[in-house]
């Protein structure tokens, strides 16, 4: 059985709250900093990459493109939240964050379809491959990392695993509302949209650096890990891990909703690029400062009445919310929906990673979040875009983003009731 206990000193200092959240969330931000430049600029990407004779299919395998490499989140999971779980956090976030640089250099260096053929597109399938898979094993470890260095503040300093990600958001919605400013629509599609990828670069080695000068947190050094995580999650634990995946399925696909936004409103409402992009950028600003408020309120009045008035509020809302951008299609009408999903989805995320960590023992939490994280984030996360481009086509209406967001919430309504006696 392997051990680490002797190579981390357990009379190590109290670790520093924000030097702890930099290295930890800084990983998470590249990570989902990608996947929104990724998703905002889908349409350019389709055309340098994918391109067809028909635009619709052109999007549509770039769709595909994302989510496919979301089918290897769940093998990352696997592998790099057995390796947290067996020889440490701090190795598994060092891995991650490297893998998730080699992914985006090859996206910001890549020769477009019209210069090296069918090569183009397969290796940027390779690339979104390889962050994927990086990005299944980020999760689990860096919210354990939290959580274990801090349990008496669980709630808020676990909300920043979401705030970061409405901060990526934000910047890269940013990025997208500049470039379309500044960038005529042809330097957009000829080399703009690598400018973000090639920013998300440069954050890599500053994240890199500060991982490698944290500790492992003392509750996790001081104890033998477990010698098969992995058996004991698929043996005793398998009901811990459906919960987990069910918790996680509306903050997913919401998520995932607001980066489909600039393409849904291009394409479907017919609204200009520099509105869907503001109106995401309002998401970010929302995601980054209502979520940590939002963990901090949930250490004093519990996590139960939050995660119920988001859930109940999405049900109840989310349909006249997009009915009414498609019967009164405006820039304010968009901003209002892509605020108020943003809003609720700030209020029920900022409680996820807090209560997913306490579903699950010390060893086999960062194996256990990672791959319910990753199973959620892969079958109504990652398709997200696609599932509501191919209903939109079906149905012949623009609601069917609405009826999708409906039943993800009752699915974690489900998953919700279940888990109650674990959330206080």
């Amino acid at each position: 059985m392997s051990s680490i206990s002797h190579s981390v000193p357990l009379s190590q200092p109290k670790p520093n709250l924000h030097k702890t959240l930099f290295a930890t969330c800084i990983g998470n931000a590249l990570e989902w900093f990608d996947i929104a430049v990724y998703g905002f600029f889908a349409s350019y990407i389709a055309h340098a990459f994918f391109p067809t004779s028909d635009a619709s299919v052109s999007l549509l395998l770039t769709f595909g493109s994302f989510g496919v490499s979301f089918l290897i989140r769940p093998l990352g999971a696997i592998v790099l939240g057995n390796y947290a779980d067996r020889h440490g956090r701090k190795k598994a976030l060092l891995l991650s964050i490297n893998l998730m640089m080699l992914g985006g250099a090859v996206i910001t260096f890549m020769p477009t379809y019209a210069s090296i053929g069918l090569l183009a597109p397969l290796l940027i399938l390779l690339a979104r491959l390889v962050q994927g898979f990086s990005a299944g094993g980020e999760f689990g470890s860096s919210t354990a990392f939290l959580v274990e260095h801090f349990p008496e503040r669980r709630a808020f300093i676990a909300s920043w695993q979401f705030a970061t990600q409405g901060a990526s958001t934000l910047l890269a919605s940013a990025f997208g509302l500049g470039l379309t400013q500044i960038l005529t629509e042809s330097q957009i599609q000829e080399w703009g949209w690598r400018i973000p990828f090639a920013f998300g670069l440069l954050i890599g080695p500053l994240g890199i650096y500060i991982r490698r000068h944290v500790h492992e947190p003392a509750s996790f050094a001081a104890m033998e890990p477990e010698a098969a995580p992995l058996k004991r999650l698929f043996g005793r634990q398998k009901e811990l891990m459906l919960l987990a995946i069910g918790l996680m399925v509306i903050s997913t696909a919401v998520n995932y909703m607001l980066n489909y936004v600039p393409t849904y409103a291009t394409k479907n409402l017919h609204l200009p690029g520099s509105v869907a992009f503001t109106a995401t950028l309002l998401a970010g600003v929302i995601l980054t400062v209502v979520t940590p408020l939002m963990g901090l309120w949930a250490e004093r009045i519990g996590r139960l009445p939050l995660m119920w008035g988001s859930l109940v509020l999405l049900i109840i809302t989310i349909y006249p919310a997009f009915a009414l951008v498609v019967n009164h299609t405006t820039p304010t009408t968009l901003i209002i929906l892509v605020c108020w999903m943003a809003l609720l989805k700030s209020v029920y995320f900022s409680t996820v990673p807090s209560v997913m960590a306490d579903l699950f023992p010390i060893g086999t939490r960062a194996s256990g979040m990672a791959i319910s994280y990753n199973v959620a984030v892969t079958v109504f996360g990652g398709f997200a875009p696609l599932i509501c481009t191919l209903l939109i086509t079906a149905t012949g209406t623009s609601l069917a983003p609405g009826y999708y967001l409906m039943a993800m919430s009752l699915l974690s309504g489900c998953a919700l009731l279940r888990s109650q006696k674990r959330v206080k």
